[in-house]
């Protein structure tokens, strides 16, 4: 399985990525230098959406559509997946 998620920078930003693993991934955005510089340098990090593929072609596809959107369609993504909790 693999995830397209979006974190929330301390500076507000929103980073859009894709992982097999998640909460690895989560791990090594706010605490090793392994994740990604853009993120690295605007820690911590929180999760504020993911979403699930069942292949990475599926996953990539997603990221890409997502990170094509304005700051503003991205925020009411993560604003009606939260409403739905």
């Amino acid at each position: 399985m693999f995830s397209v998620y979006i974190l929330e920078c301390s500076d507000k930003s929103l980073y859009v990525g894709c992982t097999n693993d998640l909460e690895k991934r989560l791990n090594q955005h706010n605490n090793l230098k392994s994740g990604a510089h853009y993120t690295k340098i605007r820690r911590p990090v929180v999760l504020r959406y993911s979403e699930n593929f069942p292949t990475l072609l599926e996953a990539r596809g997603r990221e890409a559509e997502i990170k094509r959107w304005k700051r503003e369609e991205k925020m009411k993504l993560i604003r009606v997946t939260t409403l739905k909790i």
